[in-house]
């Protein structure tokens, strides 16, 4: 048949134009999952009147030592996890591209050349014979597309869509993550390198103690039990020795995998030193709204979204799927008359209707129903655990001033204890063995206090970390996710 070739094209136009009903269930955020509010009083602090919204700090304002931002920019540079969460996201970006195109249809076009010889003619009209035949043609088309009546595609390329704004988030949860991890390696490498020097110390002073035990044993005025007792302790600060060394060997070990690369010594840390490490920051907000920013939140409630969307594909498999295959053809014996005549068209459209697919469609249903009950639970439980999280660090937050500030107190109580009792050994007023556990308690009350100081900085990343801190970075563009597709 011949005809205006924008006859078919606008077939094809009115076919795309037509849009029906779609059969996902509509999207309604779960909620009641967590507490309204995060937790206040007794323990809980409140919110100070100067505090700074914490996801809005950027992690090159909150942590202060240049050292540690050093190490974090090498890791955000180069963390292996790092990458494989930003290929992720690639693909599902690529995956979703692919999904989409199959909204619209896919136009072909083509051209041939069909020279046919006839033997009997010679080749030549001229001749008294047939000459050999000449044929030209071209063709666009359309290939069995799918008119989405029902959201079939559309709700498969949704579901595309959220899988890949799940990827994005699951970038940004990991990145948070390794910022807090690279925080707290380097902090805990600080507070051993601390512990080592306190454990050298305290070994230099049970060294002189076990030389004047031993001396004053050659010389009759001790007995070999206080020789003993002071080696016991000399050989116990030898080992701690040996223990932190080998444990500060493997803080950089742990330093250099989160960093993906060796750390260079000018960054490693010599101790935590009287400067805290990071800003004193606290939420300036206590609702627990600012949980559903975090990212890993975020994360689940695309992955809900998707598996809704899932729901909405496995319904439209239970009505006739409806299909176009339409082609815009040119024929001629010539080319110069190739696009002097006519056109020809072609519309096919097809309408497939399951009747018996053995259960296929139901069982599909069911799957995609019961992936969205999984996905609201897991939408819940990661609420609940952000919740958690935030509701520790807090707790811990509001009473780490008062340990350190007790363990401050009992190492000076312990410092004075263990010079009054030596003092009062060398009068013979009291037993060797009473300073000695005077000294093994102050040891163990310097100790002490290294570590809760060490709990007072991991609160603080803890806390950063909770609260979806550490994405506010103009200047961190390494790892930065692509671009947001329409919907």
């Amino acid at each position: 048949m011949t005809m205006n070739p924008r006859t078919g094209l606008t077939a094809i136009g009115l076919a795309l134009a037509l849009a029906g009903c779609n059969l996902a269930p509509p999207y309604v955020r779960p909620i009641g999952a967590a507490p309204a509010t995060l937790p206040q009083g007794g323990v809980y602090p409140g919110a100070a009147s100067d505090a700074r919204d914490v996801t809005a700090v950027a992690w090159r304002d909150f942590f202060t030592d240049p050292r540690l931002r050093g190490v974090i920019a090498l890791g955000l540079a180069n963390n292996r996890d790092l990458r494989v969460a930003a290929g992720n996201v690639l693909q599902a970006r690529a995956q979703y591209r692919v999904q989409r195109a199959d909204r619209l249809p896919t136009i072909d076009a083509g051209g041939s050349a069909t020279f046919t010889n006839n033997p009997t003619g010679g080749g030549a009209a001229g001749a008294g014979g047939s000459p050999d035949i000449q044929s030209y043609s071209v063709d666009v088309g359309v290939s069995a597309f799918e008119i989405d009546l029902f959201g079939r595609v559309r709700n498969l390329s949704r579901t595309a869509l959220e899988r890949y704004l799940a990827s994005e988030e699951g970038q940004r949860a990991t990145r948070i993550s390794l910022i807090a991890e690279i925080a707290n390696a380097w902090a805990t490498m600080a507070s051993d390198q601390n512990q080592l020097r306190l454990s050298q110390q305290t070994l230099t002073t049970y060294e002189q103690a076990l030389a004047l035990t031993r001396a004053r044993f050659r010389v009759g005025i001790s007995s070999e039990l206080e020789a003993r007792q002071s080696e016991t302790v000399y050989q116990a600060a030898r080992n701690d020795i040996a223990v932190l060394r080998t444990r500060i060997a493997q803080d950089q070990n742990a330093l250099n995998l989160l960093a993906g690369t060796t750390v260079p010594a000018a960054l490693l840390p010599s101790g935590l030193g009287g400067a805290s490490v990071t800003i004193d920051a606290l939420p300036a907000s206590l609702s627990s709204d600012v949980l559903l920013r975090r990212p890993d939140v975020l994360q689940a409630e695309h992955q809900l979204i998707a598996e809704s969307a899932n729901i909405g594909a496995a319904r439209a498999a239970f009505f006739p799927r409806i299909s176009l295959t339409a082609a815009l053809g040119l024929l001629s014996p010539s080319l110069g008359s190739l696009f002097d005549g006519g056109a020809n068209y072609t519309v096919a459209p097809a309408v497939s209707l399951p009747i018996f697919d053995g259960g296929r469609n139901k069982g599909n249903l069911a799957y995609a129903r019961a992936s969205q009950q999984v996905a609201v639970a897991t939408y819940e439980k990661t609420i609940q655990t952000a919740f958690r999280e935030v509701a520790d660090a807090l707790a811990q937050r509001g009473t780490i001033g008062e340990q350190i500030g007790a363990q401050t107190a009992r190492a000076e109580a312990a410092r004075v204890t263990a010079m009054l009792a030596d003092a009062r050994y060398n009068a013979g007023v009291d037993s060797f063995l009473t300073s000695l556990d005077s000294q093994r308690t102050y040891y163990g009350a310097q100790q002490q206090l290294a570590t809760t100081r060490l709990a007072r900085i991991q609160n603080l990343i803890i806390l950063y970390r909770a609260l979806g801190g550490g994405l506010a970075d103009p200047l961190a563009t390494a790892t930065k996710a692509p671009s947001l597709p329409e919907k």
